[in-house]
């Protein structure tokens, strides 16, 4: 099972032996080494309804490096950004996290018409770690990983069609797609406009089909897939 934890530099904290010189992000803070990973402005859904819409977006560390401190930027302080993360103990990066991250984020004001975020990871190299399994006790088990992400995220300059599918071993459970753009400021509400996306669920295939007036956008297709070995 999976949990949802509030972004603010949580993990960071928690394995910080000194404090990072400040900057604009404290995905970073206090890890040495750090290579800092920053995704695209990604464009949140507006919406009055109850709950809210939300968009998730993965942001992933190079190969050899796990997660150890999240930040993110709001174009809108009514944004509401968390991540989620796995059940074990002590919460620390490899445990609490992995190589990727996930951002889910929902627009809790009324007045914006294309709010936005952009996600940062600070990643640490992979070291060993895992959970402690409870013994002594029949017919329970420890949280696992019972679903996986098929992820693909793929640059838009005028079409384009992403397909992301489940194994044959595997069973879609769920999907999500996110808009982004890789542009220094939040987009305006007319870029956010010029990159649409329809999707479309075929048995355990998600297809999305996208477009960009200026192509200046990406768009992340996951598929959430369950039952595989």
């Amino acid at each position: 099972m999976r949990r949802l934890l509030v972004v603010g530099g949580a993990l960071a904290a928690l394995t910080a032996a000194t404090a990072a010189p400040a900057g604009a992000t404290n995905e970073c803070r206090g890890l040495d080494p750090c290579a800092p990973v920053a995704g695209p402005w990604v464009v949140v859904p507006v919406g009055r309804g109850v709950p809210r819409p939300q968009v998730q977006y993965q942001l992933t560390c190079p190969r050899g490096y796990v997660v150890a401190g999240i930040d993110a930027e709001l174009s809108e302080r009514a944004i509401e950004v968390s991540f989620f993360g796995s059940s074990g103990s002590p919460v620390s990066p490899g445990i609490t996290t992995s190589r990727s991250v996930v951002f889910v984020a929902s627009y809790l004001g009324s007045g914006a018409r294309a709010p936005s975020f952009r996600p940062h990871a600070g990643c640490v190299p992979a070291s060993g770690g895992g959970r402690r399994t409870p013994t002594g006790v029949a017919a329970v088990f420890p949280p696992g990983q019972p679903a996986v992400r098929r992820v693909r995220t793929v640059r838009v300059t005028s079409a384009a069609r992403v397909v992301v599918a489940c194994q044959s071993d595997e069973r879609l459970i769920a999907w999500y797609a996110a808009r982004g753009f890789f542009t220094p400021a939040p987009p305006t509400t007319a870029l956010a406009s010029s990159l649409s996306s329809t999707v479309r669920v075929r048995g355990d295939r998600v297809v999305a089909t996208a477009r960009a007036g200026r192509g200046r956008g990406v768009v992340q297709v996951s598929a959430v897939c369950a039952g595989g070995r």
